[in-house]
Parts: C-alpha cells; sequence; structure tokens
C-alpha cells in the first residue's frame, strides 16, 4: 500500500497485494457443503463474490484460506446443500 502525496488519507492498493492474504484468521461462520444433498448446478460457483468455489467432480470445493464467510453461496444454494458453520 502506498499514500497520494497530494491526498494522504487516500491509501491506493496494488493489484498484486488483492487477494493474496489470507482472511479465514477472521471469519466467524464457514460453508460447509453437504455433498449427499448437492445437485451440482454451480449456482454456489457462479455467486461467490471472491471465486473461491470451483467445480470437481464430486461437487463444489470451498478454498477455506480466503473464503471470508459472506454466506452468499448458502443463500443462493436452490436445495440448501450448504450450511454455514460457526468457526470454533
Amino acid at each position: 500500500m502506498e499514500n497520494r502525496g497530494e491526498y494522504p488519507e487516500i491509501i491506493t492498493i496494488s493489484t498484486k497485494e488483492i487477494g493474496s492474504e489470507p482472511v479465514a484468521h477472521w471469519r466467524v461462520v464457514k460453508p460447509v457443503i453437504k455433498y449427499e444433498a448437492c445437485i451440482k448446478c454451480w449456482v454456489c460457483v457462479q455467486y461467490c463474490p471472491e471465486g473461491v468455489i470451483k467445480e470437481s467432480e464430486e461437487g463444489p470445493v470451498i478454498d477455506y484460506k480466503f473464503c471470508k464467510g459472506c454466506a452468499i453461496c448458502a443463500n443462493e444454494c436452490p436445495v440448501n446443500a450448504i450450511e454455514m458453520v460457526r468457526e470454533v
């Protein structure tokens, strides 16, 4: 991050820094996939704002290192195959 000289209160972030730091340490809840209920419609993949859900043969796979726990995937799942579980 760097400060601009003329407007020191505005901080710019270079694009190489975005998405490079894990966020799991501040997540409160995490999505857990119930594979027996999943119909592999991939709605969760399409709606994930961070792009951390990927398609696999078994079903969606979540990269928990970068998942922020926003619950959008769980809210959009048409068969409720994603449960938000509180982090310990």
